[in-house]
């Protein structure tokens, strides 16, 4: 077991691997024998390995078939399991109280099949940050500590108390926030985690995490263990010494119901200030990503405001990893360049956060994160109006509405991810659609739009168009702001004069229709090239959810066409 274990550190730093069996000397027959049953044992965790009579469930709906005689005699946990029958196991029943990830399951039932220790899987422990030597930042800790609950929960003794080893070695490299998680899983495995448990509890009590972050982090009583200790060593800092006065404990409690209203008429008794109680810091922590985005609309808090720890609010929003919020601060005029006592910036909290997948691409939502962050660092983000496309559109209000109805219409078919934060900070939804049907509703029949010609009736402006004006606008200097990319996709896209008739089918000619088909294919190859664009000038992937899809719903303002798909 130990001997497998040297092999996954030494894969993981990149070290010369031991000599493989056949060239070792003098092998005993007996081990020889062993190693072919373990590896033959092991092939059988293969997907496309047959015979397998279970399954266990991940939350994602992943799927890991297994087969119950193995387990049941390898492993008591499991023997339990199985004598009590069902076959389809949901891995959140088995494993209660932390989520383990399937790279981690199969590491601990890897063991129970083959005695071996596997090697740390591919991107598993790696974030994307290049300057990182992937040793003890987030990806490899959550693995770990995944691994090491899972055992704790199995019943697997001998692994856990390797990957106790492995962690305690790692621990003093560690960020102090991803201590916290270490502290908390060490807990949950109680007595088998002691000394894992004593170390976090040395280096956070030494540390300047304050009781907020504690509370919400840990158990409670794990953080008056840390402020007994605290308090021993007098090193009690007076803002961490106790939880938050009534006034400050009123606007979380309030932040936590989501009513900003209330928080604003706290406010107006005059006992704190949001950058005094660090409200801002709490909502972009905890909180919605729609009750941060109205706290800031109040215009009462600075976003560059540091807390007792030194960290500015996007620094804080680049651990949480949420794009909506992300952006929000920086439509804001948070700065990107600014750095954490230890000399970070929101970019590398992003990116030591963001793990590798096996293909080496990071999830889209935190792809996103990483994207929005180098793309402020690399000018200035100041919100204005959206005057290019207003421009594009004429003057008239009618046009411009259509105009920006269909080009965010258009950006939720081909761009959705991106299109939902920007909406979502323009508030969009709180706006009701602007429909030309709906004014010429005689040319509506049941739910499908027809052609309608736009200058057959008389348009009132009413302040309903007027504040959907104003969201669409901001929707669209968003996408503009953030997402350069897609905005010039979408361009180059609602500028072409043959759109409309694209989105028409089943007129014209054989000749017409194949012509319409080259078009397509045309737009097809625009938004590839910008896709692949994004690749080299990020070194990531385009994130799954930016895929192409059909051209339709398209509304052209030089015309007097309307078209909508049915």
């Amino acid at each position: 077991m130990e001997q497998g274990f040297i092999q996954t550190i030494r894969a993981t730093q990149k070290l010369s691997p031991l000599p493989p069996p056949h060239q070792t000397n003098c092998i005993n027959p007996d081990i020889s024998s062993l190693r072919l049953l373990s590896d033959s044992l092991g092939s059988m965790l293969d997907p496309s390995a047959v015979f397998s009579d279970a399954e266990i469930i991940l939350s994602t709906g992943r799927q890991l078939k297994v087969h119950r005689c193995i387990l049941s005699v390898r492993n008591p946990f499991f023997k339990n399991v199985f004598q009590r029958g069902g076959v389809k196991l949901e891995l959140k029943e088995l494993v209660k109280g932390y989520d383990i990830g399937f790279e981690s399951l199969v590491t601990v039932l890897g063991y129970l099949y083959t005695g071996k220790v596997r090697a740390l899987p591919k991107g598993v422990c790696v974030c994307v940050d290049d300057q990182c030597l992937h040793v003890a930042c987030r990806p490899a800790v959550d693995f770990m500590v995944e691994v090491l609950f899972a055992s704790f929960t199995f019943q697997v003794p001998e692994l856990e108390a390797l990957y106790q080893r492995h962690i305690l070695d790692i621990v003093d490299k560690v960020a102090i926030d991803d201590i916290l998680v270490i502290l908390h899983v060490s807990n949950l495995c109680g007595k088998a985690c002691e000394r894992l448990l004593a170390r976090c509890l040395d280096i956070i009590v030494k540390s300047d995490v304050d009781i907020v972050t504690l509370d919400k982090a840990l158990p409670l009583h794990i953080v008056k263990r840390i402020m007994d200790s605290r308090l021993g060593l007098g090193l009690d800092r007076s803002e961490n010494r106790s939880f938050p006065d009534k006034h400050v404990n009123r606007i979380y409690w309030a932040l936590d119901s989501d009513d900003v209203e209330l928080v604003r008429m706290l406010l107006q008794e005059g006992h704190t200030n949001l950058d005094d109680s660090h409200a801002l810091h709490y909502a972009v922590a905890y909180c919605d990503a729609k009750t941060t985005t109205e706290l800031l609309d109040l215009g009462l808090a600075d976003v560059n405001n540091r807390n007792s720890r030194g960290y500015t609010v996007l620094h804080v929003a680049a651990i949480r990893i949420e794009p909506k919020i992300i952006v929000a601060l920086l439509a804001k005029v948070a700065r990107p360049s600014d750095l954490t006592l230890d000399g970070r910036k929101a970019l590398q909290i992003s990116k030591r956060l963001t793990r590798a997948t096996e293909e080496g691409k990071a999830s889209p939502k935190d792809l996103l994160c990483i994207e929005v962050l180098e793309q402020a660092e690399r000018r200035d983000l100041v919100l204005g109006e959206a005057s290019l496309p207003l421009a594009m559109a004429g003057d008239d209000t009618r046009m411009k509405l259509l105009y920006l109805e269909n080009r965010v219409g258009l950006a939720k078919l081909l761009f959705p991810m991106e299109a939902k934060v920007a909406m979502d900070i323009a508030h969009l939804d709180a706006t009701s659609e602007f429909i030309l049907a709906a004014i010429n509703s005689n040319k509506l029949v049941g739910d499908q739009r027809t052609t309608v010609y736009i200058n057959e009736v008389p348009f009132n402006l009413q302040e309903e168009h007027l504040n959907r004006l104003k969201a669409l606008s901001r929707t669209v200097e968003l996408g503009r702001r953030f997402f350069p990319r897609c905005f010039e996709v979408l361009n180059q896209i609602m500028d072409a004069d043959d759109l409309s008739q694209l989105a028409c089918s089943g007129n014209g000619t054989p000749e017409e229709a194949l012509l319409k088909r080259r078009r397509y294919i045309e737009l097809q190859e625009i938004l590839s090239k910008a896709f692949n664009e994004d690749k080299e000038e990020f070194d990531k992937s385009a994130m799954s959810s930016s895929s192409s899809s059909k051209l339709t719903g398209v509304v052209r303002p030089n015309g007097n066409l309307i078209v909508k798909s049915s």
